[in-house]
């Protein structure tokens, strides 16, 4: 030991010291060639006047952040992605996004219950003052289909933190603009990049933790809601005692402050396809994974006709709270859109359960409370207001919960294509809701809310027989292989598991045969 101890001393230039028979023909050496040259500095030695430490670190992979000045000074340090030890998802990082989320969708809401004023502000008729928040949501759907898939090719905070803050400053031409024709097409510029829920989702699919991933998602997905039910109640708010205008400039200044949220606490996360992906292969790909994939297929088809039920009911509900017996006020209509803050506080409770079991008994959980709900509504509405408070609760509940348990199942199944995956399950939800809303208006029209619940009821239906259809552990597109069991098949120990639970025995490396080795003289 005192012989292994000598030899590890260093020189003042932090070098082992050369042996004796080195320093001996070293010597000879310079007495056979005294001419005067450059010392030569062997490729393992330190060179002078660098100690060890230095050496060491120099040979060391260099970050993707020293070399690039732009990408340095835009990352905050602790944004700053290492794989060696990546920034963890945190509850605190889930609440940044819900909130972005959810203050981002907003935008898609705020005209709704001003189109009235805007229609005055801008001399234009009431019919035409409703093509605001058509051409909002038509830029949104457009949005889903070509900006969504970017999602699967570009690094996520850069992508997210740009859509956010170019929204934000478009934002301003609609406080300020008293062209109608201009507000009209800001209006669907700003609903193409109000797509920043649907990248956030599946980016928390991505990095949550198996165990939790569907209380995470549910946590964005309940900023959503918040979002679609603050901004019908702060807009109509702030315009009944203020300028309408106004709610669009605190819209703007919201979306500034998400971007500085982002920007200070996003980490930098790594593209799900470094190796390159061009933007016509992402748009291909997404028909091709609807023909290809039951799972996707599945899940897509009951989003259609829970969409259409949901919408359906929200639109005529109108109808049937101005209507006698009820003969409500405006006020007092918009106040049930308060309803939902019920699905929205239970759905991150909730969510800790939708991780215990397959996805497929959650969605079917959801359908049945939406089928009470819709009987419950149908049958009580006419006479009682009993009736769409209780349709419009269970059926929050369960529409949001069969959605964060869809979700959970089709990003299961492809994990470097979550936001196309995405892109093809919001745009199948969302021709679901325009569906409903047409629907559900004719049937009224024609035989009032029994109608249209009927309709309901009978959507909610078909869901239930695409979810039954198909079991959780089937391979193909039809049947129940793989049995019938709700709770979620135990996943098979890792190597490391494995080791530390003393199942297997540690693999013999070179440094834990020389670590032994040393131990034994020791």
């Amino acid at each position: 030991m005192e012989k292994m101890e000598r030899g590890t001393d260093l020189d003042e230039h932090g070098r082992q010291p050369p042996a004796a028979d080195s320093v001996q023909e070293s010597k000879e050496a310079s007495i056979v060639d005294s001419s005067p040259q450059k010392d030569e500095i062997a490729p393992d030695e330190h060179p002078p006047g660098e100690d060890a430490h230095d050496a060491l670190n120099a040979q060391q992979p260099r970050s993707p952040y020293d070399g690039n000045t732009a990408r340095r000074l835009l990352t905050p340090k602790n944004c700053r992605w290492d794989a060696a030890s990546p920034p963890p998802l945190t509850t605190f990082l889930c609440v940044i996004y819900a909130l972005a989320g959810g203050f981002t969708v907003s935008n898609l809401y705020y005209n709704q219950p001003i189109l009235n004023r805007i229609a005055n502000d801008f001399g234009v008729s009431y019919e035409t003052s409703a093509q605001v928040p058509t051409l909002m949501q038509a830029g949104y759907a457009a949005g889903l289909v070509f900006i969504l898939p970017l999602g699967d090719m570009l690094q996520r905070r850069p992508f997210i933190i740009s859509l956010v803050f170019f929204t934000a400053t478009v934002w301003i031409g609609l406080c300020v603009t008293w062209d109608f024709a201009v507000f009209r097409a800001l209006s669907f510029v700003c609903g193409v990049t109000t797509v920043t829920p649907q990248l956030l989702i599946p980016l928390v699919g991505d990095f949550a933790p198996e165990r939790r991933k569907a209380a995470m998602m549910s946590i964005v997905v309940s900023g959503l809601l918040l979002g679609m039910l603050t901004a019908r109640l702060l807009s109509g708010i702030v315009a009944n005692y203020t300028e309408w205008r106004n709610i669009y400039w605190i819209a703007c200044g919201l979306q500034y402050l998400l971007a500085a949220l982002l920007f200070c606490f996003m980490p930098d996360y790594p593209s799900t396809n470094p190796d390159g992906l061009s933007y016509l292969q992402a748009l291909r790909s997404i028909p091709v994974m609807m023909a290809t994939q039951p799972v996707l297929i599945q899940a897509s088809l009951t989003a259609f006709a829970m969409s259409a039920v949901f919408t359906g009911f929200w639109t005529t509900l109108t109808f049937l709270l101005a209507s006698p017996p009820y003969s409500f006020p405006s006020i007092t209509i918009g106040l049930f859109s308060l309803l939902g803050i019920v699905a929205m506080v239970a759905l991150p409770i909730y969510g800790r359960f939708i991780d215990r079991y397959v996805p497929l008994f959650s969605v079917l959980l959801g359908q049945a409370l939406v089928l009470v709900g819709c009987v419950l509504g149908t049958s009580l509405g006419t006479f009682t207001v009993a009736g769409p408070i209780l349709q419009g609760i269970t059926m929050d509940i369960g529409m949001q919960t069969a959605q964060v348990a869809n979700r959970a199942s089709i990003f299961s199944k492809n994990p470097k294509a979550r936001s196309r995956t995405n892109t093809a399950y919001t745009a199948t939800s969302f021709a679901g809701q325009l569906t409903g809303t047409a629907v559900g208006n004719r049937l009224y029209a024609e035989g009032g809310w029994t109608w249209s619940g009927g309709c309901g009821i009978a959507f909610i239906g078909a869901s239930m027989l695409v979810s039954l259809a198909r079991g959780p552990r089937e391979t193909g597109w039809v049947g129940w292989g793989g049995g019938w069991r709700i709770r979620k098949d135990p996943k098979p120990a890792t190597k490391a598991e494995e080791v530390e639970s003393g199942v297997v025995a540690e693999p013999v490396t070179e440094e834990t045969s020389d670590s032994a080795t040393a131990s034994r003289k020791d």
